[in-house]
């Protein structure tokens, strides 16, 4: 019995887009030549789906609790949102702007006027419609021969099946329109013509329409076979499977899909502003890079551009309003962007942390950043994607964060899996991360740089200022809503009403054990006037010790402290 275009359908959508893109992962991100050729199209659609998958269903939960049901509105709109919040890479930030255009449709009902009835084909026929006019918008310079060529003949084919059909025979035309449009692409894109293969970005889209039409008639046919579409390229016969053909040849070469010299850095992050402000930005990272897409709206977007420069990249984004989750790939001087498969470098960094300020210390001291935002920890997903996206033989993992030591540990066993070398180095706070990153050197051997790291670490003990959110008990006492407490090494230490007082009391009691250098990582909310009277209390009180302040930009904790 066929579905309707409900929250439950939405669901399943979910489950079996995520299972379809687990299973063709590795063979789109083989044949991943453009606009990069850095093979990661697969994994970054499957952890954008991730992201939205556990939206919807933490929207699931949220009603189960109050005993209610969720509507479409309410299923399609967390799908959106959590593939915005979670998108990867190009073709990730891609198809966030494609579902979040498809809520635009189905997560307004129409007016009271309107002979058309919500979720019914014709508003999946007009969803998918506004999905691929959205992605064009999203763009800055659109190319035929991609997802986007692909999404607009899906929406062609479900238009023309609206008149005489349901909504399920409307998905499957959709999905049929958008396999023939993905066979086309070697003949209208010159890259995938010389490598013989089809886009990487529409192999994915045709996995997902495959989906939503299996979710919709209850029947496993469209996406169970995986993406099988035969093109007339150079590379694949005719009744052949291109994406299984680039996978089984271990990918194409540089000679291949040589390009023209391109950016050195992905720059990737999360943007609270206004429509306006996004305009502006919209104008200056054109200006600075290319593969420039911004997707979102309502205050929350989603930016990713190829540029030379990232720190330009970022402080564009602190301009235009307040950039959080910064990521930033380096391609290599021989990389993706340069037209060849990016160079594996022999160790790399990966740390994870929050705050733009945090981020671009990390990023100038080598290494590979995660940056998240307070309350919401990467999955390990995420990390594993870092490590790859490191290239290197051998990597050092800094959680920076106790609560992530499990999640590290899950990233570094799966990167082993796939042959990285990968040590976690247990830091607990991003202090002790600088700390490490101090004494990294590439030159010595693995084993005696993750020593010498994790020592240093140690070797640092952590605090930091926070303010109670409500009254509870803590190791110090009873605390009061709004009260400034003070940390050691993870432990309330001092309750108090005067941020600088409190943080005094805490270097006073850090320091009492003795200590050389205090490092002070100002949050977004500490004044500069207050780290200056810290680093004069330091100086006062205790001889000898030295102090470093660094504008950390952390929404939380307020500050935090090092002493090595």
């Amino acid at each position: 019995m066929p579905h309707t275009l409900d929250a439950a359908a939405v669901h399943a959508w979910c489950g079996l887009a995520l299972e379809a893109l687990g299973r063709d992962r590795e063979r789109i991100d083989a044949i991943n030549v453009y606009p990069v050729a850095d093979g990661d199209t697969g994994t970054n659609l499957y952890l954008t789906m991730e992201s939205a998958a556990r939206a919807v269903d933490a929207a699931f939960d949220g009603h189960a609790a109050s005993g209610t049901a969720p509507g479409l509105a309410d299923a399609i709109g967390a799908m959106a949102h959590g593939a915005l919040i979670g998108a990867r890479g190009n073709s990730g930030t891609i198809l966030a702007q494609l579902l979040r255009g498809m809520a635009e449709v189905l997560a307004t009902p129409p007016a009271p006027s309107c002979d058309a009835e919500h979720g019914t084909a014709d508003a999946l026929g007009r969803a998918l419609r506004r999905a691929a006019a959205s992605t064009y918008e999203a763009v800055a310079h659109p190319v035929e021969g991609t997802v986007l060529t692909v999404a607009t003949a899906a929406a062609d084919a479900a238009e023309g099946a609206v008149p005489d059909g349901d909504v399920v025979a409307v998905a499957r035309a959709a999905h049929e329109g958008a396999r023939k449009a993905l066979e086309a692409t070697p003949g209208q894109l010159a890259v995938l013509g010389r490598a013989g293969v089809v886009d990487a970005g529409g192999c994915g889209l045709v996995a997902l329409l495959g989906a939503l039409a299996d979710a919709l008639s209850g029947e496993r046919t469209a996406a169970a076979g995986g993406v099988r579409i035969a093109v007339g390229a150079p590379a694949v016969g005719a009744g052949t499977d291109p994406v299984a053909v680039v996978a089984e040849a271990g990918g194409c070469g540089p000679d291949e899909h040589a390009a023209a010299d391109g950016p050195a850095f992905e720059v990737i992050y999360l943007l609270e502003a206004d429509d306006a402000a996004v305009a502006r930005l919209r104008t200056r990272l054109d200006a600075l890079g290319d593969s420039l897409v911004v997707v979102g709206g309502d205050g929350l977007f989603h930016v990713h551009v190829h540029v030379d420069d990232a720190g330009a990249a970022v402080e564009a984004g602190i301009e235009a309003g307040r950039p959080y989750r910064v990521r930033i790939t380096h391609f290599g001087a021989s990389g993706a962007a340069r037209g060849t498969a990016p160079e594996r470098v022999e160790r790399a960094v990966v740390a994870v942390v929050a705050g733009d300020g945090l981020a671009g210390l990390c990023t100038e001291a080598g290494a590979c950043v995660v940056s998240v935002r307070p309350g919401e920890p990467p999955a390990s997903g995420e990390l594993v994607q870092a490590i790859r996206q490191a290239r290197a033989r051998e990597v050092v993992l800094l959680p920076n964060d106790a609560e992530l030591r499990h999640t590290a540990a899950a990233a570094a066993g799966q990167a082993r899996a796939e042959g990285v070398r990968v040590a976690v180095i247990p830091t607990r706070a991003a202090v002790q991360g600088i700390a490490a990153l101090a004494v990294h050197e590439p030159g010595r051997s693995f084993d005696e740089d993750v020593v010498a790291m994790t020592s240093a670490a140690g070797a640092t003990r952590y605090g930091e200022l926070g303010v109670a959110e409500r009254q509870s008990w803590t190791t110090a006492g009873v605390c009061q809503a709004g009260d400034v407490l003070g940390l050691v090494d993870g432990d309330v230490a001092v309750i108090g009403a005067d941020p600088a007082a409190v943080a005094a009391d805490v270097l006073d009691r850090m320091l009492s054990a003795g200590g050389e250098m205090v490092t002070l990582v100002l949050g977004a909310g500490f004044p500069q006037r207050l780290a200056d009277r810290l680093e004069r209390h330091v100086r006062e009180h205790h001889l000898a010790v030295d102090t470093v302040v660094y504008a950390g930009g952390q929404q939380a904790p307020l500050l935090l402290i090092g002493v090595e």
